[in-house]
């Protein structure tokens, strides 16, 4: 028998060109899925002059929705005003199931309650780790249970994110699957010959805010490059604490040994982890961690502090894990170029071996393919049972938020009903050109 085929909507406010570990996520995700023979086009928001219908590799298809940016990438949600565009899509390309990425993405949990109340599947992939004492964490935490009270199905990247995820949004956890990230390891092999022989490099490749650990990085330069003459730093990834970086160097007189790339394109993160020797992650919390992944495939020795998911990323003679504590940190450098120096280090080539069978897109997608097919398999719940779940939160308010979709979304099937929208005509190659010049018509 073949395997099921299924329509699939990812849905985020985090896509291309906007770069990092979510969009790259969606875009390696959606190309195996397309290469399995689904159907899968993605829904975001426009992206200054990238509005509209635009196609990438593989024919994948980007609906960028005329929905502008309120705060830090994400739409403002309202629930409502987009509501006709999202439903005329899902119609129009005959959508079965919403896939939505991101905890922040406000888009994504739009989309999902729009599916929902169309009787469309709903499955959402959780990337991120939250705390339970702040505001703003408790806030976050209270919405995210109201929206997956009636999701079908949901995913995390490592084990703690799935007990992150069922303590703070109450999800029942035979609901949540574990599926981990993967890296394509093709772009990132191992080249020894651009390291520098007469510095040991140690790289930092992050978005330079808070919660990756900027202040203990900052606090960790001036003491390593005071200990080691013959050690640099290539810093990689711009935000908003690159200041305290640049005031580090400069206090300390450190511009020939510590360069700061700023942002770069995903595709040349793995020519400057070539560069170096030791990768250095700092994060005070993450889910999953795909830079220690890169580093490893590129034969990095790779120090990271021991926090969420990141202990399950990799074995521990692969890693040193350290406490996130500025002595911790120190250590677990010095432990690494102490080894560096012995030529107590793994082979490069090998590690990428390793690396490459651990994590592997071709697998994710296997695994996530299973998850389809069980969501597939559930019976639709009708707008009782809906309301019903949402109850179970608390928010009785909220209620009145999704019968007011529901009112709209009949509405719209009056006044423009399913039958008069036009169906998309799903993307095949037509003409193809081999490389001995011969065409192909499918």
């Amino acid at each position: 028998m073949k395997p099921v085929k299924h329509k699939i909507c990812m849905v985020s406010d985090f896509f291309y060109p906007n770069m990092g570990g979510v969009e790259e996520h969606i875009f390696n995700l959606s190309q195996c899925l397309l290469g399995h023979g689904h159907k899968v086009v993605i829904l975001t928001h426009s992206y200054g002059d990238r509005v509209g219908v635009r196609y990438m590799t593989n024919g994948l298809k980007v609906y960028y929705i005329p929905v502008q940016v309120f705060y830090n990438q994400c739409v403002l949600p309202t629930m409502i005003c987009s509501l006709p565009l999202i439903r005329y899509i899902f119609l129009r390309e005959e959508i079965e199931i919403v896939h939505g990425h991101s905890a922040f993405s406000a888009l994504a949990h739009e989309g999902m309650l729009i599916g929902r109340l169309m009787g469309l599947k709903t499955i959402f992939t959780d990337h991120s780790l939250f705390g339970f004492a702040d505001a703003s964490a408790i806030l976050t935490n209270k919405f995210l249970e109201i929206s997956l009270a009636d999701c079908n199905h949901c995913i995390c990247v490592s084990h703690t994110g799935k007990e992150n995820t069922v303590l703070r949004a109450k999800v029942q956890k035979e609901k949540v699957s574990v599926i981990p990230n993967a890296v394509d390891t093709t772009l990132f092999m191992p080249d020894t010959s651009k390291r520098d022989n007469d510095f040991i490099t140690i790289v930092i490749v992050s978005r330079l805010v808070y919660r990756k650990g900027v202040d203990l990085l900052a606090r960790i330069i001036p003491d390593i490059c005071s200990r080691y003459e013959d050690v640099q730093f290539l810093i990689a990834g711009d935000g908003p604490k690159r200041w305290l970086i640049e005031e580090v160097r400069e206090r300390n007189l450190l511009q020939h040994r510590v360069t700061l790339l700023g942002s770069l394109d995903h595709s040349q993160i793995g020519s400057v982890l070539n560069k170096g020797h030791i990768f250095l992650n700092t994060s005070l919390t993450e889910a999953y961690c795909m830079a220690i992944v890169e580093a490893a495939s590129c034969g990095l020795q790779v120090v990271s502090t021991k926090v969420g998911g990141i202990p399950e990323v990799l074995p521990s003679d692969l890693i040193y894990l350290v406490e996130p504590t500025v002595p911790g940190l120190i250590e677990g450098l010095e432990s690494a170029i102490s080894d560096y120096k012995e030529g107590n280090t793994r082979c490069p080539l090998e590690t990428h071996k390793r690396i490459s069978l651990y994590y592997n897109w071709f697998n994710i997608t296997r695994r996530t393919e299973v998850v389809y097919n069980l969501v597939k398999k559930e019976d639709e719940k009708k707008l009782g049972q809906q309301l019903a779940s949402y109850v179970r939160s608390g928010v009785l308010a909220y209620l009145l938020v999704v019968s007011l979709c529901y009112i709209i979304l009949q509405g719209l099937e009056v006044l423009v009903p399913r039958k008069y929208i036009d169906v998309a005509k799903d993307y095949t190659e037509i003409n193809v050109i081999h490389p001995q010049g011969e065409g192909k018509e499918e």
